[in-house]
């Protein structure tokens, strides 16, 4: 006998229900909208999280470690794929092609705690090097020091301890150091040291008050996550209420 229809739709089953019988469970209603609505949004921070993880991103700097090139406040444009090209929210590198420069300011996992720092590139592998009264020898060559204008902003004048600025030319390589005479830091002085091969021997601009290789010893290349090339923008919050300082916006760090 033919069977009717209805005999059909029952012998091969509806197409759309899963194979063992159960019916498929959906959000329906007011928890099936807010999921429409929520699913992109989750997608465009993955996007977002991990661009900023491989490709660019922005750091704040809290404190003073590399004045006066980077103030407290600032906000520094990093480009992650300055060296090389890691998978997101890792240290695992897919690809390479640089080592970090002597003079370049870099962004970096402390060996020490794990925590993101912002330091200058001073020696290199196979470098030795040499700090004597805060003046840098590199491979037997001490670098020469010019006199730079104290700048608005950079350096208050009630501060208790007077700071000189200079500039510090190593080679072809030029960057604005700060030091402290008043403070006496030990860190002043080492050397000579010779930079093991695959690390990196990292410092801060403001020499007498940076807790940076000179503390935490040289840095792993994979510790390094990209270099800082300019200042994205910049709020003051030292007299106790932000301002922006609208002239650094899109300064280029030197």
């Amino acid at each position: 006998m033919t069977p009717e229809p209805d005999d059909l739709r029952v012998a091969s089953g509806p197409p759309d229900e899963p194979a063992s019988g159960e019916t498929e469970r959906r959000p329906t209603g007011p928890a099936r909208a807010f999921w429409e609505w929520l699913r992109p949004l989750v997608a465009l921070l993955v996007v977002l999280m991990s661009f900023r993880s491989a490709v660019a991103d922005w750091n704040d700097v809290p404190t003073g470690s590399m004045k006066p090139t980077i103030l407290e406040g600032d906000r520094v444009f990093v480009n992650k794929l300055a060296y090389d090209l890691r998978v997101p929210f890792t240290t695992w590198r897919l690809a390479e092609w640089s080592e970090p420069r002597r003079g370049d300011i870099v962004v970096l996992l402390s060996p020490e705690n794990g925590r993101r720092l912002i330091k200058r590139v001073i020696g290199v592998p196979g470098d030795v090097l040499t700090l004597r009264r805060n003046r840098l020898l590199v491979n037997g060559s001490p670098a020469s020091y010019q006199p730079m204008e104290r700048e608005v902003g950079l350096v208050r004048q009630d501060q208790p301890f007077r700071r000189l600025l200079a500039w510090e030319e190593i080679g072809d390589e030029r960057h604005p150091v700060m030091v402290t005479p008043a403070l006496h830091s030990s860190l002043g002085d080492f050397g000579p040291i010779t930079i093991p091969e695959g690390r990196f021997f990292l410092m801060g601009d403001n020499r007498d008050e940076s807790r940076d290789s000179r503390a935490i010893g040289s840095v792993p290349r994979d510790r390094i996550l990209g270099e800082a090339l300019a200042v994205a923008f910049s709020v003051d919050k030292s007299e106790g209420f932000p301002y922006l300082r609208a002239g650094r916006f899109f300064e280029a760090l030197e």
